[in-house]
């Protein structure tokens, strides 16, 4: 039985670094078997509601394909299929969803919502991602960073563009834990609140890590990784302006990579891509990418969270 059977996987702020550890560890199992052809039925006779406010590609289909393929069954809901906090409140749902499922994913707005899915179900409840951490995706990047250089700590990773967003809020969270030194490199109107930073400065203090927040992209100088995501996120569509204005000269461009001085330097991004806004197309579709191994390990890492929580 895993030592986390039964647990929410919420945010990394949950997890401690030896368990996140554990996770990753799984998931190179998991990608190995994967690799090799073996077919196994873990979760056979399972169930897991696929809760979806937000549109999804890499998410949607990494939780299918994992739990499906194990013999599970997912459901797909969408907000136009169920009462999400409309005519059933969203805790009398989270009743439901506890006595027919053995698991929920939840992709959307308020972290909030994730949180009382939880509270109310009493069964694992997955952050597929929300306005404020995406946690699944940061273990694929951390597992990416592992396949690329073995070790993590110690290695510099740096993050170019909006850095109060929930991928840059949830990277923070794991190099600070796992000791990966990590660069926010944003304009000062888009920096990290001060309430994580104060969070991570603990975690950071513990695990060696250096945690800094600049506006000078020459804070990449020594990168082992340069990381953007999209300048405007889902929901904040009207702000499209103003991120251009404030986010266009943090473009990850080959001049860019050049600056950490590193041939070695890898290309990550949690997808989808804006070509031509937060990087250039010789970037993501160059030798330095590694977005697309970056995908791919979003499906194993999920199976490992799904597989640790729920056999």
């Amino acid at each position: 039985m895993s030592i986390l059977k039964g647990r929410s996987f919420l945010t990394l702020l949950d997890y401690t670094a030896e368990e996140i550890l554990y996770l990753l560890n799984l998931a190179k199992k998991i990608k190995d078997e994967a690799k090799k052809g073996k077919i196994k039925r873990r979760f056979e006779g399972k169930t897991l509601a696929l809760l979806f406010e937000k549109r999804s590609t890499r998410t949607r289909c990494a939780f299918e394909t994992a739990f499906g393929e194990e013999g599970g069954h997912p459901v797909f809901l969408s907000t136009n299929d169920i009462q999400l906090g409309g005519k059933e409140s969203l805790e009398d749902t989270a009743r439901v969803f506890g006595r027919m499922f053995s698991a929920i994913q939840f992709r959307g707005f308020k972290q909030e919502t994730a949180e009382t899915l939880a509270k109310y179900s009493n069964i694992p409840v997955y952050n597929g991602l929300s306005d404020l951490y995406h946690p699944t995706q940061v273990l694929a990047d951390i597992m990416t960073l592992q396949e690329n250089f073995g070790g993590v700590k110690g290695k510099k990773l740096c993050y170019v563009g909006d850095g109060r967003n929930n991928v840059a809020r949830s990277l923070m969270i794991g190099c600070a834990k796992l000791g990966i030194h990590f660069t926010v490199i944003t304009p000062a109107e888009l920096n990290p609140d001060e309430e994580l930073r104060k969070k991570c400065a603990v975690f950071a203090q513990a695990s060696g890590s250096i945690i800094t927040v600049t506006p000078n992209t020459d804070g990449v100088l020594g990168a082992d990784a340069l990381y953007t995501d999209v300048w405007i996120s889902m929901g904040e569509e009207e702000k499209r302006d103003e991120r251009v204005r404030l986010l266009s000269r943090y473009q990850v461009n080959q001049q860019l990579m050049n600056m950490t001085a590193k041939k070695e330097t890898i290309f990550l991004h949690c997808l989808p891509a804006v070509k031509g806004e937060e990087v250039t197309a010789d970037v993501i579709d160059g030798p330095q990418s590694r977005a697309w191994d970056e995908a791919e390990n979003r499906k194993h890492t999920i199976k490992a969270v799904m597989l640790a929580t729920l056999t």
